[in-house]
């Protein structure tokens, strides 16, 4: 978490924004705090004050985000990076994205792709600087540039201390949760990908001997992360790389591994992949989202220029309330929507829960 101490202006401007997006109150963002983490930590200690009491919390998440194309320049200026959006993120407790790029200058491009993306160390400065507290590497894109790649990503993390999940030197690492503590809430974040090129899967795959992404293609594997993860934890999240591109409707595949997850432990269950946003919703009290669709994206348009962050409100160990706040991705960028056009595009996201079996409500 960012360490940093919050004026009466930021105090007013989060609880606003509390109070606007979630349909209830929480408290500030007091000095940001972390607990020792496997993957390295951003932010400073928490209070004496803070530590004691579980404090309502507000966690964002945005989807795919990359750096490729006219969006490479952004990288100069870490702190507008991520352009206006980063207001939203900012006033999160906890704020997390789907990384989709190898962080990497070197490296040889996979074989059979159509798309490969990287992007130097500075990306990590760029999530940093727009308030991202955490991301995910565990997709069809973390290792585009192969095993030399994945070496000087993982120099990168350890070098910049940004907190990663999903990719590691071994299996151990890859499926490892960061854990930190926010406003004396204990989580547990834990990434993996469904998605895979046929051809790459064994190449891809972290195992007990070989560095790479954690697969959720082997669901006990990914039951047990979870249940490792919820062993002293408050709440327990699962960040997925899953579904069809361009589907708007979560596969079979998708319903059935977010049931085991969250049977195995899982308060949240969050993804992407599809590049347009899925539906969301609660799952036995659980909540459940199928597909963030594009954030931070260059070649975004059309119906792949839906955007958003999910806002979701914790209390007391569980998901009290969600919201969408909706964007259209502009030159690479979301820009968040206002009026009209903002509860028009709320109002077909909700819509889009129709297919995916999930309630409403908790």
């Amino acid at each position: 978490m960012r360490g940093k101490t919050v004026t009466v202006a930021a105090v007013a401007g989060v609880t606003a924004l509390v109070a606007a997006a979630c349909g209830g109150s929480s408290d500030p963002k007091a000095q940001g705090a972390t607990s020792p983490s496997t993957s390295g930590k951003a932010g400073g200690a928490q209070s004496p004050t803070t530590a004691s009491a579980k404090q309502p919390i507000i966690i964002a998440f945005g989807g795919d985000t990359h750096f490729e194309g006219q969006l490479r320049s952004r990288l100069a200026t870490p702190k507008t990076a991520l352009g206006p959006v980063a207001a939203q993120l900012r006033h999160a407790d906890l704020a997390m994205v789907n990384l989709e790029t190898a962080i990497t200058t070197g490296g040889t491009p996979a074989p059979g792709k159509q798309f490969t993306f990287r992007a130097p160390p500075s990306a990590f400065a760029a999530l940093r600087g727009a308030g991202v507290d955490v991301t995910s590497m565990a997709n069809n894109h973390g290792m585009d540039y192969m095993e030399g790649g994945l070496r000087d990503t993982l120099a990168a993390i350890k070098r910049t201390r940004f907190p990663v999940v999903g990719i590691g030197r071994n299996a151990d690492e890859a499926y490892r949760p960061y854990r930190v503590t926010v406003k004396g809430n204990r989580l547990a974040i834990v990434g993996a990908t469904q998605v895979l090129d046929d051809n790459l899967i064994e190449a891809w795959t972290a195992t007990d001997t070989k560095g790479g992404l954690a697969s959720a293609k082997n669901v006990p594997r990914m039951v047990q992360a979870v249940k490792e993860a919820r062993k002293g934890s408050d709440i327990v999240i699962v960040h997925l790389h899953w579904g069809q591109e361009l589907k708007a409707c979560p596969l079979p595949r998708q319903q059935e591994l977010a049931k085991q997850l969250v049977e195995a432990g899982a308060d949240i269950v969050v993804g992407g992949h599809a590049h347009v946003p899925l539906g969301g919703g609660y799952m036995n009290g659980k909540y459940v989202h199928y597909g963030m669709g594009n954030f931070v994206f260059s070649s975004a348009s059309g119906q792949t220029a839906n955007s958003g962050v999910l806002l979701l409100r914790i209390q007391n160990g569980k998901v009290t309330n969600d919201k969408w706040k909706p964007a259209r991705i502009s030159g690479g960028i979301p820009i968040p929507l206002k009026g009209a056009a903002a509860a028009a595009e709320a109002k077909r996201w909700n819509g889009l829960r129709g297919c995916t079996g999930l309630a409403a409500r908790p």
